[in-house]
Formats: structure tokens, C-alpha cells, sequence
């Protein structure tokens, strides 16, 4: 109980963080909500004088006076609740739009093993279901709340006024009306944060199922798909259904006892006015406040639960603006800038959070002189593509220490290194939108001659003018609208723009074919020389003319030297070349067998 009211508590800081900026427009807002509700109130006396002195007492004029008081009221209330209504909307569609981008400059800062172990499709229902929530509880619900909670106060401060002994009864049915929002709130409050995190289920499931939509029907598995998202909407449902019946209940409560009091007011009313120890204008606009009363609280336990539903909705919210980025600058920072491209991985450990238990590097030392070549191969899962990961600096390592230029990646500005290096990775990713935004994405100042300039030299200049709007045409998601190739090309393009100081090829050429890769090696080595490149070869026909080749296996290094080199002393790299040239390299030497190569790797 302590730890969730202290949540609460952060939470409705940190929501007041982002709405104090706009403290003028709060502040007009309860202006006009404090004269709505005044005069609101003001509508009770023009009751009585119209009762008691235009019905009862016969006179034209008096009731005219009366009549025309009521409009003027009901007009001063018709403008007050537009301001009220407008300024704070407006409040509600402008906090939720801070959140939502104070969320995603929070999301975008956050290392990468953060996204490993949380899924994409739920932080984005948190980020665009949640704030879409919170904007209407903010900007509706929450003006409803205010407008009911100060009607009641005045209601009630009114009746006291006109007749204090029947407000007397009205103040010992207060705690009965009370005790079922206390009740039901927290229930309702507990189920709400439920259904948020089941509706970001759903929708989880049904982006992988879109996102992966070949792969799904390829293998034919629609109607597992259909089955499986319609267990998680079921579950949903029946979470949303245990919430609405709360509220329904609670709802339901509080108007039984609400307007129960009221008629039990009105018989007891009704003999003072019997007995003439009250006026029935009196007893007018005493029912008049009672009615106010009943509405503000039935209003208010109505929106309670819409109340609670954004509550943890903003905890959700909450919880990602609180993940700390572990990944960042330091107070002082080196300048990268002023540093050689060399690279230096001196007994690198490192482990994904992921799998904590399975080191994909040991131990690994490893050196690449400012402007060389190194090419990493190995089998696959030996830790090539890790390597990358931490040479761009989305993990640190757990012990050991990569330097660029003799200095600690830990003493330079994550952004600053990234700077320094391009990556060109096996599977490029494309964002959807024109080649325009795609390859001048490696440098978004870049005129349209630079971009297209580096489209030539990635041989890709030729496909793209051959596509129905040539550069302005639109990829689609993930640049589905192209093949493997083309994609790669503009990968390589996006990095050619770039200019970097260092290189890292995920066998960037993998996916084209003879006379595309021809060109595209030629159009690398042209952008590799003078710069410090490391290629990851899963073909060691792409590399066996390397000056230096690194040979990596289970997070080790195992070797290095020439291909000739290798060839000679690795069994290992030996294996790998039999298997993939599909004859013994001649080396002098019989190639190991299973067995043999098995026991010289132990």
C-alpha cells in the first residue's frame, strides 16, 4: 500500500513537471471554472425568487425580473464553460504531445540491450495508446472532475446557508456515498493497469504477425496466427469486462444512495414546508443545491474510474521517461575528432543481457592500425557481428576495454564516435519514405548532387532512375518495394555519403549478384582507401586477398595472418575454406577430418 501511494506520487510529479509550463493557461481555466460554478450556484436564488416571489406571490413584474436573471446566468454559464472546455483541452492535447515526445528523445538515447529485452510493439502501444489516453482523461475528464468536485463544495456550502438542518442530513450521508469510490476506485484503478498492459498484448501480437507476414503465410500459418491473436483479444476482453463491471457497480452505488438521500430530503423538506417553518422557494432551491450535489458525485465517481485508467496509463509512461540510459557521455569528454582511426580491443569480455551465462567474446585482443584492412571470419555465431556492436558503442564491455586511438570508447561522446564510423550491415534496414531521405540519411545536409554522386558510386544511380518517380519514389516500410540487392546498394550509398573515418562491412556485397558485386567491390575500394575498414567474410573469396584476416571462433581469437598464411597453420580456417571452395586447397597438407579438427580446436 506505502509503495504504490509513493508511485503515485512520483507519478503526479512528474506529470506536474510537464504541465507547469503552461501554468497561464491552468490558471484561465480555473478562472473560468470558479465563475462557472459560482454562478451555477447563483442559479438557485433566481429559483427561489421565482418561486417565491413570481409563482407564489403573483407578480408579473417580479417574475420577469427573475426570468431574465436566469438567462443572464445561463448565458455568463453557456461562455464560461467554452473557455473552460477549450483552454483546457488544449492543455490535454499539449501535455500528452510533450510526453509523447519527451518519451521518444528519452527512447532513442537508451542503449540497445534495452530493446532486447522488451518488446518494440509494446513500448510503441505505450507511446501512442497510453499518451492518446492520457490526453483525453486531461483534457475532458479531468476538467469534468474539477468542475464536479467544486460544484459540490459550493452545493454544499449553499445548502448550509438555506437550511442547516436538512444539510445536516445531507452531511451524514457523505461517508456512505464515499466509501464505495474508495472501494471500487482501487479495484477499478488495479484492473486498468491490467487491461493497458493486455491491449499492448494484442496489439504485440498482431504487429509481429503484420511485420512477418510472408514468413506467416509461406508456411501456411494463418490460422494459428488468427487463433493466437484471438486468445490474446479474448484475454483482453475479459480484463476490460472485470474493470467495466467495477466502475458499473461503483456507478450504480453511488447514484442509489445519492438519490436516495435526495428523496428522503424532499419528505422532510416537504413537512417544514407543510408547517411553514420553510418557503417553498426555499425548499426550490435547496433541492436545486441537493441536485447539484448528486450530479457532481455521480460525475465524479463515473470519471474516477477513467481517472484511474490514465493513472496507469501515466505510470506506464512513467516507467520508460525513468529507464536510466546507461550508454552516455561522460562530464568531460574526449574529442574524437582529434583522434587517430585506429582501433584497439585489449581482454574484451562481453555477454548479452539477454544471455548473461553465454560470453559471445573472450578475452579478446585485437588491434587495426589507422587506414588498414582487417577482415573477421569465422563460423557463424563466433562473435563478428558482436564485435561491431561494441566498436559502435551499444554495449560497453563487461571487462577489458576498446580504444579509439589510445583512448577509452567510455571517455568519448557516443555520438561523436559513431560519427567517426559507418556501417554497412548484411541486412541493410530502410525506413519508409523516398531514396532521397535514404541514402541522405548518412548525412542529412547533403545536396541532392552529393546523394546522387553517392548512388553512382554504389552502382545504384541506374535501378533508381528506372523506378517510376526515380529518387522521390516512396520504398515503403523497411524499403519492402526493393529487392535484396537494390537495398544493399543503398546501404553502401547511405554510407559512401557519409564519409567516414571508419569502416565496418557486414559482407556488404552478399546479396548482389556477379556483375552488380563487381562493381560495388570496385566502387568500396575506392571508399576504403586512406580509412581504417573491418570486413566481416562469410565468403572467404571476398577477402582471401586481404593483407590481414582475423580468425574469430566461439568469442576467441584464434589466428591471424594472410590467407596463405592461414591456410597453413589453422585447421580451423583450412575447414572452412574446403567446405566453401568445395576442394582441398593445396597446402601440402591432408585437410583434418570431423574428429581431428574437433580435437585440435580443444
Amino acid at each position: 500500500m506505502i509503495a504504490e501511494l509513493s508511485r503515485h506520487k512520483s507519478t503526479l510529479r512528474m506529470l506536474a513537471g510537464f504541465v507547469r509550463p503552461y501554468r497561464g493557461t491552468l490558471l484561465a481555466a480555473a478562472t473560468a471554472l470558479v465563475i462557472t460554478a459560482g454562478v451555477t450556484l447563483a442559479l438557485g436564488q433566481g429559483l427561489r425568487l421565482l418561486i417565491d416571489q413570481g409563482f407564489l406571490a403573483g407578480s408579473e413584474a417580479a417574475l420577469n425580473r427573475s426570468v431574465a436573471l436566469i438567462l443572464l446566468l445561463t448565458l455568463i454559464i453557456a461562455l464560461g464553460t467554452f473557455a473552460r472546455f477549450y483552454l483546457i483541452s488544449w492543455l490535454g492535447e499539449r501535455v500528452s504531445a510533450d510526453i509523447r515526445r519527451a518519451v521518444f528523445d528519452h527512447l532513442v538515447e537508451l542503449q540497445t540491450a534495452y530493446f532486447e529485452t522488451n518488446r518494440s510493439t509494446e513500448i510503441i502501444s505505450r507511446l501512442t495508446t497510453d499518451t492518446t489516453l492520457l490526453q483525453s482523461i486531461v483534457g475532458s475528464s479531468l476538467s469534468m472532475a474539477l468542475r464536479s468536485a467544486l460544484t459540490f463544495v459550493g452545493a454544499l456550502v449553499m445548502l448550509a446557508v438555506t437550511q442547516l438542518e436538512l444539510t445536516l442530513i445531507v452531511l451524514g450521508t457523505v461517508p456512505l456515498v464515499l466509501l464505495p469510490i474508495l472501494v471500487f476506485g482501487r479495484r477499478v484503478r488495479r484492473l486498468a493497469r491490467r487491461s493497458q498492459d493486455s491491449v499492448a498484448d494484442v496489439g504485440s501480437r498482431a504487429g509481429e504477425a503484420i511485420e512477418q507476414i510472408k514468413t506467416v503465410q509461406s508456411y501456411t500459418r494463418e490460422e494459428l496466427e488468427k487463433a493466437a491473436f484471438a486468445r490474446q483479444v479474448e484475454a483482453a476482453f475479459a480484463v476490460g469486462r472485470q474493470r467495466i463491471r467495477q466502475r458499473a457497480l461503483l456507478i450504480a452505488t453511488v447514484i442509489l444512495m445519492v438519490f436516495g438521500a435526495i428523496a428522503g430530503l424532499l419528505w422532510k423538506g416537504g413537512h417544514e414546508v407543510l408547517t411553514g417553518s420553510l418557503s417553498a422557494g426555499e425548499l426550490g432551491a435547496f433541492l436545486f443545491y441537493a441536485i447539484l450535489m448528486a450530479v457532481s458525485v455521480a460525475t465524479l465517481s463515473e470519471v474516477l474510474g477513467e481517472v484511474q485508467r490514465a493513472l496507469g496509463a501515466a505510470e506506464r509512461l512513467m516507467e520508460l521517461l525513468q529507464v536510466p540510459a546507461r550508454i552516455k557521455a561522460p562530464a568531460a569528454p574526449v574529442d574524437a575528432d582529434d583522434l587517430e582511426p585506429s582501433l584497439t580491443l585489449a581482454a574484451v569480455t562481453f555477454a548479452y543481457p539477454s544471455r548473461p551465462g553465454q560470453p559471445a567474446l573472450q578475452a579478446l585482443d585485437l588491434t587495426v592500425e589507422a587506414g588498414t584492412l582487417l577482415a573477421l571470419v569465422g563460423p557463424s555465431g563466433a562473435g563478428k557481428s558482436t564485435l561491431f556492436e561494441l566498436l559502435l558503442r551499444f554495449h560497453d564491455p563487461k571487462r577489458g576495454v576498446i580504444q579509439l586511438g589510445g583512448v577509452d570508447l567510455r571517455q568519448l561522446d557516443p555520438r561523436a564516435l559513431r560519427r567517426q564510423i559507418a556501417l554497412v550491415p548484411q541486412q541493410p534496414i530502410l525506413f519508409s519514405g523516398t531514396l532521397w531521405h535514404n541514402i541522405g540519411y548518412g548525412d542529412p545536409a547533403a545536396s541532392k548532387e552529393r546523394v546522387m554522386e553517392a548512388a553512382r558510386a554504389a552502382q545504384a544511380h541506374d535501378f533508381i532512375q528506372a523506378l517510376p518517380n526515380g529518387y522521390d519514389s516512396d520504398l515503403g516500410e523497411r524499403g519492402v518495394r526493393l529487392s535484396g540487392g537494390q537495398r544493399q546498394r543503398i546501404a553502401i550509398a547511405r554510407a559512401i555519403l557519409k564519409n567516414p573515418r571508419i569502416l565496418l562491412l557486414d559482407e556488404a556485397t552478399s546479396a548482389l549478384d556477379a556483375e552488380s558485386e563487381h562493381a560495388v567491390q570496385a566502387a568500396l575500394g575506392r571508399l576504403m582507401a586512406g580509412r581504417t575498414t573491418i570486413v566481416i567474410a562469410h565468403r572467404l573469396a571476398t577477402v582471401q586477398n586481404a593483407e590481414r584476416i582475423a580468425l574469430i571462433d566461439q568469442g576467441r581469437l584464434m589466428d591471424q595472418g594472410s590467407h596463405a598464411e592461414l591456410l597453413q597453420r589453422s585447421p580451423l580456417y583450412r575447414r572452412l575454406a574446403e567446405l566453401q571452395f568445395q576442394e582441398p586447397p593445396k597446402t601440402g597438407k591432408p585437410p583434418l577430418s570431423g574428429p581431428d579438427l574437433r580435437a585440435q580446436r580443444l
